[in-house]
């Protein structure tokens, strides 16, 4: 039995804009359902789940980034920004709210499936019942490898699906550098020091979801000149 396709939710004030990113993405194998605007996305999410949504930043009223922080509180759905800025701050504040991966306009659809792809690979993939559990415990958080699931305490913490994808690299490599080119090729990033920068912001959001005091991180530590490095109790 096949999996079902994904479904995308298209986010984008401009209707020519959603209409053939719609077909586009229809033709290779997506759900596609679209909104106009932030309220109208709202509405659309409070009523069905999705397994990513493309967004743009530049909408009238509430923008694509507010909107991206506030849908981060509740959800983890993947979210990859459609910004009309190619300046690395513009897309720096997007990825600190929250977002997966940004593209600026404008783009070719194909990279467009490509990133999108690349986005839904990085997901966790659903484990058997049977399957023991592997934790890593970072003093009061605690990281189930298998599950995907950060803990702190009985509370769970939301990891959008790069954070997941960043700690089971580093799980896969526990108390060894890892190097920042190396983060940019297993995340499926193109390589550049954009990209570098992206996975230094994404490193100190996942600070802060992680340690006592992300400032002074005793966990997710920086080796000079080596990369990033996990040390678990």
């Amino acid at each position: 039995m096949n999996d079902p396709a994904p479904h995308l939710l298209i986010v984008d004030d401009d209707e020519r804009i959603r209409d053939l990113l719609r077909k586009f993405l229809a033709r290779n194998g997506f759900l596609v359902s679209v909104a106009r605007d932030a309220s109208h996305a709202r509405r659309v999410l409070s009523g069905l789940e999705f397994d990513l949504i493309v967004m743009d930043v530049m909408m009238p009223g509430e923008d694509g980034v507010t909107l991206t922080r506030a849908l981060r509180e509740t959800i983890e759905t993947p979210i990859l920004l459609l910004t009309a800025k190619g300046e690395t701050e513009e897309r720096i504040t997007g990825l600190e709210a929250g977002a997966d991966d940004y593209l600026a306009k404008p783009f070719e659809p194909k990279e467009l499936l490509l990133r999108i792809n690349a986005i839904l690979r990085r997901m966790p993939e659903p484990l058997p019942e049977h399957t023991a559990p592997k934790v890593l415990s970072m003093g009061p958080v605690r990281f189930d490898i298998e599950r995907s699931e950060l803990m702190r305490g009985e509370d769970l913490v939301r990891l959008t699906a790069t954070e997941v994808q960043l700690m089971r690299i580093f799980a896969e490599n526990l108390r060894e550098p890892v190097s920042r080119t190396k983060l940019v090729e297993d995340l499926g990033r193109d390589k550049g020091q954009a990209q570098e920068r992206a996975v230094d912001v994404q490193i100190t959001r996942l600070r802060r979801k992680i340690e006592t005091d992300p400032k002074q991180p005793r966990y997710l530590q920086t080796v000079r000149g080596e990369g990033y490095m996990l040390a678990p109790d």
